[in-house]
């Protein structure tokens, strides 16, 4: 009999990793998995936080372990699991993310417009799935949310999955920031399945207040710190002033590589040669375009590409109330005096939107808890918990980026 192989990868924020069935070496193995070595898991964050350098390959292995730990507390609980769903919802885990393009959320629909990355993640699996004999059949059912045993997929995709557990803490490990430390193992321990539904014991209920508060606190800490908004917005406005005037024959903003296609090419269609495109591209190809672009006689797009590669980002401000028309007209007018720019082109140097951030969806997101007595009720509604209505509403912030 051969041996079973197997694989450990030595993680910094929880120890080693097991790998030992030989459909998660294969995708592991595989050139769109590997491709998520060269992304970033933070986009732009690691101008503010220098350690944030992470990439998406870390967030997928370290949910796949995260997801193992769940799987094995809910068996130890009588949760009837087969072989086969617990190889399918590891697969589906580590595939999760597959369909993320360059810097991430960071430019998500604008490299490739009207497109989510979870429809893409779902179109390389079905892809892998004809490489590999449709081995990814079951692990596709669970990531739909079409199989019969519901609690698969919210161990994926809910207010409490492990993808979510992962990124806060893999996020405030490499970050520094102490505030999304969360306690993934104590929840992990928490979870039951009732009525095919995942939920929480009733004693794990101030472990998910404090999963749900330190998320909060990351999203204004870090992902939607002023200055990563601002670098963000800026990687945004370069590729729509690229977009805006692109020109077959202009040498100058050809990259050589499938940048060029989804600038200029791409007609919409998310076809088999579209999609190989796709999975060709990561951060570097970005980085490298912004370089070439830095050189480009357009007045707007050189100034955004040279303060992108020096750290020379939009000065942010964020405050509650929407900016006055009049103020951003000044200012929309001082800037395209100083830069000799038409109206137009100030529009890339200066602009306003709107942050939203809600701690938890009582609407179409639940986090069900499981009382002693058999009763279930949503957090929401738990006597003297953190998470009620004012909670539960949307915080929305104004912002104005000016390039100085």
């Amino acid at each position: 009999m051969a041996a079973i192989q197997r694989k450990i990868i030595n993680d910094p924020v929880y120890g080693f990793i097991t790998i030992n069935h030989p459909l998660i070496f294969s995708i592991i193995s595989h050139p769109y998995y590997q491709r998520l070595r060269r992304i970033k898991q933070m986009a732009m964050a690691q101008l503010v936080y220098p350690g944030a350098v992470h990439t998406r390959l870390h967030h997928s292995l370290g949910a796949y372990h995260l997801m193992n730990n769940a799987v094995i507390e809910l068996k130890s609980k009588g949760v009837d699991i087969s072989p086969e769903e617990e190889v399918a919802v590891k697969a589906a885990i580590l595939l999760h993310d597959v369909g993320h393009g360059p810097y991430s959320h960071a430019l998500e629909q604008v490299l490739v417009p009207d497109v989510h990355h979870e429809q893409l993640s779902l179109q390389i699996m079905h892809t892998l799935n004809e490489t590999f004999n449709s081995e990814l059949t079951l692990a596709i059912e669970i990531f739909t949310d079409r199989y019969y045993k519901p609690f698969l997929h919210q161990l994926i995709s809910g207010q409490l999955d492990v993808d979510r557990m992962d990124y806060l803490t893999r996020d405030s490990f490499y970050s520094g920031v102490s505030e999304g430390v969360i306690g993934y193992d104590r929840i992990l321990k928490m979870l039951v399945v009732h009525d095919g539904q995942l939920m929480i014991e009733e004693k794990g209920i101030y472990s998910v207040e404090k999963f749900l508060v330190a998320r909060r606190q990351m999203y204004w800490q870090v992902y939607l710190h002023k200055t990563v908004l601002a670098a963000e917005k800026m990687l945004v406005k370069i590729l729509e002033r690229v977009r805006a005037i692109y020109r077959p024959g202009d040498d100058a903003l050809y990259t050589q590589s499938a940048v060029d296609f989804f600038l200029g090419e791409f007609n919409g269609v998310m076809n088999a040669a579209a999609l190989d495109k796709f999975c060709s591209l990561d951060d570097h190809d970005i980085i490298h375009a912004i370089k070439r672009w830095s050189l480009h006689p357009d007045k707007a797009l050189s100034l955004l590409c040279h303060g992108m590669l020096n750290r020379q980002l939009y000065k942010t401000r964020i405050q509650t109330a929407p900016f006055e028309p009049a103020y951003i007209a000044s200012q929309l007018e001082q800037i395209s005096k100083r830069f000799h720019i038409s109206a137009e082109e100030s529009s890339y140097l200066c602009f306003t939107g709107e942050a939203t951030n809600t701690l938890y969806k009582t609407i179409d997101e639940k986090i069900n808890i499981l009382f002693k007595d058999g009763s279930v009720r949503d957090i929401s509604e738990v006597d003297n918990t953190l998470i009620h209505q004012n909670l539960s509403a949307p915080v929305k912030k104004n912002y104005i980026c000016l390039f100085r």
